[in-house]
């Protein structure tokens, strides 16, 4: 006897296993998923599962799995959710952050990445030249100027006067 050709095992079994599946999840649309899922699977291996006594009892078995698998992995975020507390989201920037940002694009990018990485990284002259690769000279020039300029656009943007 030759394996039922997949598009009629699909469609002489849907009904059948949607109930069942639906039955299981109690919600049909997560009924649906699972069922997709589970004939994928059957498709991409129709070759051996076609040649079963049952397939349909191998796609209600993957398809009740598929469920299980999505329950644990709810229950585990629930779990982790219930240890861990909400998430916080972070804070959007505050208006002095937002100005020393827009500051900082207005100085070339040499300036703007020692000052980021003296100021905000909080690396000393030295790691700052070891990991630009320029001279701790360059970094201190870099630094120097990199500060004057912000100061200016700085100053500018609280007095309201443009910088461009």
């Amino acid at each position: 006897m030759s394996p039922p050709v997949f598009d009629d095992f699909y469609l002489g079994s849907r009904q059948r296993l949607l109930r069942c599946a639906y039955a299981v999840t109690g919600d049909l649309q997560d009924a649906q998923d699972v069922l997709q899922e589970a004939y994928a699977r059957a498709w991409q291996n129709w070759g051996r599962v076609g040649s079963y006594d049952d397939p349909e009892a191998w796609v209600r078995t993957v398809a009740f799995r598929i469920a299980v698998s999505r329950w644990r992995r709810a229950r585990n975020r629930f779990t982790a959710h219930r240890r861990h507390g909400v998430e916080t989201s972070a804070q959007p920037p505050d208006e002095n952050t937002v100005a020393l940002v827009t500051a900082l694009r207005g100085i070339p990018e040499a300036q703007r990445t020692a000052i980021v990485l003296h100021h905000i990284a909080g690396r000393s002259v030295a790691e700052i030249a070891a990991e630009t690769g320029v001279a701790e000279g360059t970094v201190k020039a870099r630094l120097a100027r990199g500060r004057q300029a912000l100061a200016l656009l700085l100053r500018t943007e609280t007095t309201g006067n443009s910088y461009a």
